[in-house]
């Protein structure tokens, strides 16, 4: 791999790992951590990009200093971390059993690793947070092959469709959009659609195991 390509880890929830394993989810929005201050969304802020930098303008406000955006850039890689458990040990590899597959056949939910970067002790029924997975650990990798900023409510159903939303079988035409909009709610609470913040919009294809 270039030496310039940087791998970072990303949280996904059971739903989300499977619909990137079933090739439906080439998206992800997650909240910007540093909104922009001022009398927002009325204030006409827009963004800059230049390599993986940001900066917010604004006719009231000026400008802001630049910042990274924390996923990396185009053509960096990102681990998937997900909710896992180890199985069992043998000799020289570790066989980890997934959660998001756990309905799934026994091949497609388990995989194995050097027993090396295996530090859990076997516990079949204790399942290890996602935000504890190790990158040794992970089974799916993503490389990045998009990167904006927008605010949520702006997303279009197309672009509901490519997170992987679910749909709502009674509505026509915006069923995507309106699944994204349930979905961000059930993670995030309530008021987090109705507070409309500027997210990252990552978009990426999984790169496949050699």
């Amino acid at each position: 791999m270039n030496k310039q390509i940087k791998e970072r880890g990303i949280i996904f929830n059971g739903e989300m790992v499977r619909a990137i394993l079933d090739g439906r989810k080439t998206q992800t929005r997650r909240v910007i951590k540093n909104q922009p201050a001022g009398d927002w969304p009325d204030d006409p802020i827009f963004v800059e990009y230049g390599d993986n930098k940001f900066k917010w303008k604004s006719v009231n406000y000026g400008e802001s200093s630049w910042f990274d955006c924390p996923f990396g850039k185009v053509g960096d890689r990102l681990y998937v971390r997900e909710t896992f458990r180890v199985h069992s040990r043998a000799t020289d590899v570790a066989t980890l059993a997934y959660k998001a597959s756990e309905r799934q056949s026994w091949t497609q939910q388990v995989a194995r690793v050097p027993i090396e970067v295996c530090t859990k002790q076997v516990s079949p029924e204790a399942w290890t947070p996602s935000i504890h997975m190790p990158k040794a650990a992970s089974r799916i990798t993503l490389e990045i092959t998009d990167i904006r900023v927008e605010r949520l409510n702006d997303i279009s159903e197309e672009d509901a469709k490519a997170e992987g939303a679910p749909t709502e079988c009674c509505v026509i035409g915006d069923k995507h959009f309106l699944g994204f909009r349930n979905l961000w709610k059930s993670i995030y609470g309530k008021d987090s659609w109705q507070s409309n913040p500027f997210v990252w919009v990552v978009e990426f294809n999984r790169v496949e195991a050699a």
